[in-house]
């Protein structure tokens, strides 16, 4: 009994799910109110995602997102960090958001575009002058042969039945095909989203000129992302260098990358500037910023000594990179060396903070009794490295987005002709074009006209207006 019982009552549920679905659940989905709240409601948080910096430090949104006075009024540090607006585009409600318009898409697409393509597909052809009332245009004739109507169509692209004394024509049913393999596109855009959010990641690297580096400083990730992360090649920085217009301001900057594999061949090398970026197994390098990394010097005869220098933040703004050189074995005395570019000048201060003296590349100074040679100003390359799985299916889905939005132009137009009882009567509908439509319209009748003998027996004219039988 128990066991009759709690397969009933799970028999009884499955039906009420299946109704639920079918009769609650998949009309809501496939609203078209839905889909352009969602619609919106996506593009909103898109739009945070592109003026909110995406995966900075904790300290970079303390200093732009302060507490006090938070960002009009609520948005401070904690609260963007909390809402995932730091990485929105793999946050859970965003990917909810858009599975959700895709079910939407999905619902609406087998409930009204399939069945109105099958509708399109089907055809029926009409047997009595009354049925020509429900059409938007509709003539009576004359009696012509079916022969001159067929005629006609065909050189108008429609394609042509005809059954005893009925025909029955159609052309554009791309135009019924369009909405479908529209909302299809944008299934595989949002489906390339969602694997870029959940398999892809973002990192940063400053690597000065000569050095080779792995990536490691990663920024954001998806859970999915390990994959993607390079393990078994590197990256060489072969040289790095700016190049200035003539008023001094920067033009543009370059970096020559070598790919390398395991065993430190080179697989690929390519000089990259912005725009214009290295690509290597799916993972993209960008050139997006530099910095200076050191300064090479000589002391008297001494080796060259590579300086390191560090970001100074003045209090007039700017970019300058300082270091301490010191002029004595006892480090009692030495001088700061402050650089603001890459074109080959360091300014020299003392202990007291004047200037001493300006050197460039190839020369040399004398400063606390000491010649100092400056051989070089080492810049660094500063890298966004990106890996994006999803960009070939987003890609692919604008493209077919494309496509189908014109094939959704196409206009499907419909005729039907019957010849009974000494009469012709032709009629059609489309769901676009009409002027055009009416134009072919007029011009069959024009020719069935031309092959009777009296044209005044045939008007074309709006199915409110005609007037059937004798």
């Amino acid at each position: 009994m128990t066991s009759g019982s709690s397969g009933i009552s799970g028999a009884g549920i499955l039906s009420w799910v299946k109704r639920y679905f079918k009769q609650d659940l998949l009309p809501l989905l496939a609203d078209l109110r839905l889909a352009i709240a969602l619609l919106l409601v996506i593009a909103l948080f898109s739009i945070s995602g592109t003026v909110i910096e995406q995966g900075q430090s904790l300290d970079f949104y303390r200093s732009n997102y302060p507490e006090d006075p938070a960002l009009f009024g609520f948005l401070s540090w904690k609260v963007l960090l909390t809402a995932g607006l730091d990485h929105v585009y793999r946050t859970w409600w965003f990917l909810a958001l858009l599975i959700l318009f895709g079910a939407s898409l999905t619902a609406c697409t087998f409930t009204r575009q399939f069945p109105a393509l099958g509708a399109a597909r089907k055809w029926s052809y009409y047997t009595s002058p009354r049925q020509f009332q429900k059409l938007a245009l509709s003539a009576e004739v004359a009696s012509q042969p079916l022969e001159a109507v067929v005629s006609f169509l065909k050189t108008k692209k429609y394609l042509v039945f005809q059954e005893g004394n009925t025909v029955y024509a159609r052309k554009g049913i791309a135009g019924r095909i369009g909405p479908i393999i529209v909302h299809a596109s944008m299934l595989i855009i949002l489906m390339g989203a969602i694997w870029g959010a959940m398999t892809g990641f973002f990192a940063q690297e400053m690597v000065p000129s000569g050095q080779t580096f792995q990536v490691r400083n990663i920024f954001d990730a998806g859970p999915w992302a390990a994959a993607q992360i390079p393990k078994d090649w590197s990256v060489r920085v072969n040289r790095f260098w700016i190049d200035y217009t003539p008023e001094g301001s920067i033009d543009q900057f370059y970096s020559d990358l070598s790919v390398l594999d395991a065993a430190g061949n080179e697989v690929k090398q390519k000089t990259i500037h912005v725009n214009e970026p290295l690509q290597y197994q799916g993972v993209t390098l960008y050139q997006a910023d530099w910095s200076v990394a050191a300064a090479r010097v000589k002391l008297n005869n001494s080796p060259v000594l590579e300086i390191p220098m560090t970001p100074l933040e003045p209090e007039g703004g700017g970019r300058f990179w300082g270091a301490w050189l010191p002029t004595k074995p006892d480090l009692s005395e030495g001088v700061t060396l402050l650089a603001r570019d890459l074109q080959g000048t360091l300014l020299v201060y003392g202990n007291d903070g004047s200037l001493i003296s300006t050197v460039r590349t190839g020369f040399a100074t004398d400063v606390n009794g000491v010649t100092v040679s400056l051989v070089d100003i080492v810049g660094s390359t500063g890298l966004q490295i990106k890996a994006d799985p999803g960009i070939p299916m987003v890609y692919t889905g604008f493209g077919l987005l494309m496509i189908s939005v014109m094939m959704s132009y196409v206009s499907h137009s419909q005729v039907w002709a019957l010849e009974h009882e000494g009469k012709l009567y032709v009629g059609g509908r489309t769901n676009r074009a009409q002027v055009a439509f009416e134009r072919e319209m007029l011009g069959l009748l024009e020719q069935l006209e031309a092959a009777s003998t009296d044209s005044s027996d045939s008007t074309l004219v709006p199915h409110e207006a005609v007037v059937f039988g004798p």
